[in-house]
């Protein structure tokens, strides 16, 4: 080994002292013996510690928010909000897109997207047996007792209609009418308050062209009747159909509700009635 490498290991190994002394009665009042080695480390880990402290610092508090660039909690919850609204948006497109492409269908003659299914290939339907309980026979005498009434039940009419002499609307539901139609108030339907959980029926035969829900008026199904007549039912708590549906007069399609965060108090269903694109008062036609 060469006298210039043993220099440098001994400057390594080279104790330094470094001491604090009063300077008016020269007494000693703190002092530190560090080699090279030692200060090296010392001072290695003192910026690693401070390094940790500052990622930490900035991770976990709101320190990081005085960085320049870094959004803020207002900023992030107006960031998240805009994308549930983005994404909500999105959502009424497609089902808006797609009411616009089955009327289209309708009008034209053509079947409804989505209105059959194909077969279940994998289900033995011979091997089906059906039994009867307590339960099926009263809900089909409670259903056979409401609807033996019901003046549209049979062949469903395929001719042109030039009046409503014609037709009998099917009472969508029964009990108390708690809002009228009053078009000065861009209010073009009837309110009617019911039992809970009843259901709501159709009030003609038709095809359903739209299913979905709307944050004003909740779930909401809409049927498109002959004669260009279309009926809506809004703040559904279920649907029963789906869009392309084939319902008769006074089959259940919904159940009754309050869904919807606008324009609902309680549980009823507000039902309109078009007509060549022109609403109709539902009272001057439905006995409720």
């Amino acid at each position: 080994m060469s006298r210039n490498d043993n220099k440098k290991k001994r400057n390594w190994r080279d104790k330094y002292r470094l001491t604090v002394y009063n300077d008016t009665t020269f007494e000693e009042v703190w002092r530190v013996i560090l080699t090279k080695y030692n200060a090296f480390l010392l001072v290695t880990v003192v910026v690693i510690f401070i390094i940790a402290l500052t990622v930490s610092l900035l991770a976990f508090t709101n320190l990081r928010e005085m960085i320049p660039g870094y959004p803020d909690i207002t900023m992030r919850r107006n960031i998240l909000m805009s994308a549930i609204r983005l994404d909500s948006l999105e959502h009424e497109l497609k089902l808006r897109d797609k009411y616009f492409a089955n009327l289209n269908a309708i009008i034209s003659g053509n079947e409804p997207v989505g209105a059959f299914t194909g077969e279940d290939t994998g289900t033995s339907y011979g091997e089906i047996t059906f039994r009867k309980t307590p339960e099926d026979s009263a809900l089909r005498a409670q259903i056979e007792n409401e609807e033996k009434y019901n003046l549209s039940v049979g062949p469903s009419v395929t001719e042109n209609i030039t009046s409503f002499s014609g037709l009998h609307f099917f009472p969508p539901v029964k009990g108390i009418i708690s809002g009228r139609y009053d078009p000065r108030t861009r209010h073009f339907g009837t309110d009617i308050v019911t039992r809970p959980k009843s259901s709501v029926a159709a009030v003609l035969d038709g095809t359903v062209i739209f299913t979905g829900w709307t944050m004003e008026t909740g779930f909401v199904i809409q049927l498109q009747h002959v004669n260009n007549i279309v009926s809506i039912y809004k703040h559904n708590a279920n649907i029963l159909k789906e869009t392309g549906d084939i319902v008769r007069a006074g089959e259940p399609i919904s159940i009754i509700g309050d869904s919807g965060e606008l324009y609902t108090s309680g549980p009823h269903l507000h039902f309109e009635i078009w007509y060549k694109g022109a609403p109709l008062d539902p009272e001057k036609h439905i006995l409720f």
